[in-house]
């Protein structure tokens, strides 16, 4: 099947961490011979190739091991975790899910049938060609979540090729296509993952000063909230070698903040989508917002400063949407971006400019300013309609200390004009006290985002 070489390369480091749960590791030896307890699993229960089966759980030894089993056996996996908890209903109805495999805190599962067959065209499709199959949500915070069918055979090729070998946190979730990317990497090269029950900035640091992580993928919002907790003045990150972001635009006074305080770390930016998979990058240097990206099986090219993507890697289409391919195969991403020679600078997406009489406003450069002010905690940058103007800058602030509003908007505005042009300096301040990013620490833009938090 498609995951024979995965598990083969597997069998070679026996001894080896494959996993670290809860603290405790688990051996590539160890997991593999989950894997063959759960085929055995899935015999009983009589799952065949080409079912769609929901794995319910984050990263731990079994949902890990049934995952592999899955792929093994060809079918089509659905990844649900506690992140989409809201919309767990409304995923397993879009996915048409058949079985639905809940693994609890304890690693612990049960396995429940829905009353429901598979028959969506795709998912047809893909089992005439045999091969396992894999569903991922996108994560609803700009509308409806749409549901994305990839071909996993696809996806797995480039994890063939040797990389580095890594010990690596799990910081991006299980259903989302960086989770899913930083596993497949670390297990085809003979690497470490280190899960972690939580993403708060004291438990991240502790794993990695723990374990001796060496890479971090993550969010710009994360690493915020890591400089504002100072987490890692209380714990050895000496082990770090290389942190990657990506998810969001990165702010670039919070690249800058990183680099000073983890001078000796590699910082790379990172870019893919549902979509398309994970696409290989460069970055210019730590401290530049300018990346390349593409690398084997993925084509880009940017039209009216837009960015467009083709690969090989790309999904058969969503379940419950239109296919956003052109006739050649070219994905237009949304993502607005500067070209500088082989590096993209990317500027935002297209749906979340702001428009002020005809002027561009990108939420992630004004944001990047107000993160620089003295008791500024976290910002989130939007556009709210006007009649006068089209629209105007609106910014919802969290501060560290309270602050008198109107005594802090007049600062703000002080602050911004010394380092933004007159449109792009918010209007409306909003202080906020509840937190602006959602369960996979992505900032939320949209103006009803606080009120359907996944």
């Amino acid at each position: 099947m498609s995951i024979a070489w995965l598990l083969e390369r597997m069998a070679g480091w026996q001894e080896q961490p494959a996993m670290v749960w809860r603290d405790q590791p688990t051996t590539y030896g160890d997991l593999l011979l989950r894997v063959e307890e759960w085929k055995g699993e899935l015999d009983r229960y009589g799952m065949k190739e080409g079912q769609v089966v929901a794995i319910d759980g984050d990263y731990s030894p079994n949902s890990v091991a049934v995952l592999l089993a899955l792929i093994d056996r060809g079918a089509i996996v659905v990844p649900l975790t506690q992140a989409a908890a809201a919309h767990r209903e409304e995923f397993l109805e879009i996915a048409q899910v058949e079985e639905v495999i809940a693994l609890d805190e304890n690693d612990q599962h049960v396995i429940n049938r829905r009353p429901v067959v598979a028959d969506h065209p795709f998912i047809q499709q893909l089992r005439q060609l045999g091969d396992p199959g894999l569903v991922l949500f996108s994560s609803g915070s700009t509308g409806k979540s749409k549901a994305a069918l990839h071909n996993f055979a696809r996806l797995l090729e480039k994890f063939k090729v040797p990389r580095n070998k890594m010990v690596t946190l799990t910081f991006l979730l299980l259903d989302h296509i960086g989770g899913l990317n930083t596993l497949f990497y670390t297990l085809s090269n003979g690497g470490t993952v280190v899960s972690v029950r939580s993403r708060d900035p004291d438990v991240v640091c502790r794993a990695i000063e723990r374990h001796r992580v060496e890479l971090l993928p993550t969010s710009p919002t994360f690493l915020n909230l890591l400089l504002i907790s100072e987490a890692y003045k209380r714990h050895d990150l000496s082990s770090l070698k290389r942190i990657t972001y990506g998810t969001e635009v990165m702010p670039e006074s919070t690249l800058l903040r990183i680099h000073e305080v983890f001078p000796d770390v590699q910082l790379q930016q990172t870019y893919g989508l549902s979509e398309l998979g994970i696409l290989r990058s460069k970055s210019r240097d730590n401290r530049s917002l300018w990346v390349k990206i593409g690398g084997e099986g993925f084509q880009i090219k940017v039209v009216d400063g837009i960015l467009w993507v083709k690969a090989e890697s790309a999904m058969l289409g969503y379940l419950n949407a239109p296919s956003p391919f052109d006739e050649e195969g070219w994905m237009n991403t949304g993502d607005m971006v500067e070209v500088d020679g082989e590096y993209v600078r990317i500027l935002g997406r297209q749906s979340e400019i702001i428009n002020v009489g005809g002027q561009k406003v990108y939420p992630a450069e004004v944001e990047s300013v107000l993160l620089q002010m003295e008791n500024v905690r976290d910002a989130v940058v939007l556009g709210e309609k006007n009649p006068i103007t089209g629209n105007i800058v609106t910014a919802r602030v969290n501060l560290k200390e309270p602050e008198d509003p109107r005594a802090f908007k007049q600062r703000m505005h002080a602050f911004c004009r010394e380092r933004l042009a007159a449109y792009k300096i918010p209007v409306k301040v909003e202080i906020l006290t509840q937190e602006q990013y959602n369960a996979r620490y992505k900032r939320m833009r949209r103006a009803d985002a606080l009120e359907s938090r996944e």
